[in-house]
């Protein structure tokens, strides 16, 4: 199934894409799709719900009807450095000998195609097309041969960045990387059943046309289970927690010479199977 959230930014609801790519009301069913929504007992009950017998949201979705970020209420957002072999060779980094860890704060959530704003005095905002895995049921110390029981579903992620912050300014990543606006999230959340073969996802990232990201899941280091494990080792994860697992090649910082946003242009990136965002660039406040 594909979930999704709608309607204007702080008033959200939920919903489900149904197979004429129409939008399906869930708020009979659920307050959010959120928390113990993600359950997979709360899963396993929607499924089990008929489309057409749920209301039809009036509206062509990412036309004019607006998607907000696919989950709602995150409590942590994880992220994962340098998680793709040739991503990594691209930067001059060595592959981590263990997954590099780093967050994003919650309040750069937005929706796939909110606009992102450049922060005041960025010099190398950056973007990143990213696996985003959701969970759906908590636990710590997680089994790597359970920790797929504990995703509810995959979506797109841009983890944007800018790189000055992240890599210049006396301080860890998260500098760079939580910026407002820079955790778009969707458009689908979309359950395991439908994702295929996680290992060899391609996706993609433009600006203003240009290719610049082309690349799979494949050179993936670190597989979803283990980064699952992995976090869990150093925290609980809850329904509704956010990891993203990193990005391929292609970024702006791996140009040569680098190439960063500056404000008009347009993103536009997906993953098979998951769903397709489009960012305008907003120029950086004054």
């Amino acid at each position: 199934m594909k979930f999704l959230r709608y309607g204007a930014a702080g008033k959200e609801r939920p919903g489900l894409l149904d197979s004429t790519g129409r939008v399906r009301d869930l708020s009979a069913h659920i307050p959010d799709l959120a928390g113990e929504a993600l359950s997979p007992e709360s899963l396993v009950r929607l499924a089990a719900l008929d489309p057409a017998s749920l209301p039809l949201v009036a509206g062509v979705p990412q036309q004019d009807l607006r998607l907000g970020p696919c989950v709602g209420q995150v409590g942590k957002f994880i992220c994962i450095g340098l998680n793709y072999a040739d991503h990594a060779a691209e930067t001059g980094a060595d592959i981590p000998s263990e997954p590099v860890i780093f967050g994003k704060w919650t309040s750069a959530i937005i929706g796939p195609d909110d606009d992102i704003q450049i922060p005041r005095g960025s010099l190398k905002t950056d973007w990143e097309v990213e696996l985003g895995v959701v969970i759906g049921k908590g636990g710590s110390y997680i089994d790597e041969d359970d920790a797929l029981s504990h995703v509810a579903g995959y979506c797109v992620i841009n983890d944007i960045s800018e790189r000055e912050y992240q890599l210049e300014r006396a301080g860890t990543w998260d500098k760079g990387k939580g910026c407002d606006t820079f955790g778009p999230l969707g458009p689908w959340l979309v359950t395991p059943e439908e994702v295929g073969d996680l290992d060899n996802l391609h996706m993609w990232l433009d600006v203003d046309g240009h290719r610049y990201q082309d690349g799979t899941t494949a050179t993936m280091v670190y597989k979803v289970p283990h980064l699952i494990s992995y976090c869990s080792r150093f925290m609980s994860l809850h329904p509704g927690d956010v990891i993203s697992t990193g990005t391929p090649p292609g970024v702006g910082l791996g140009q040569k010479p680098p190439v960063y946003l500056k404000g008009g242009e347009t993103m536009r990136l997906g993953i098979e199977g998951l769903g397709v965002q489009t960012q305008r660039v907003r120029g950086a406040l004054e």
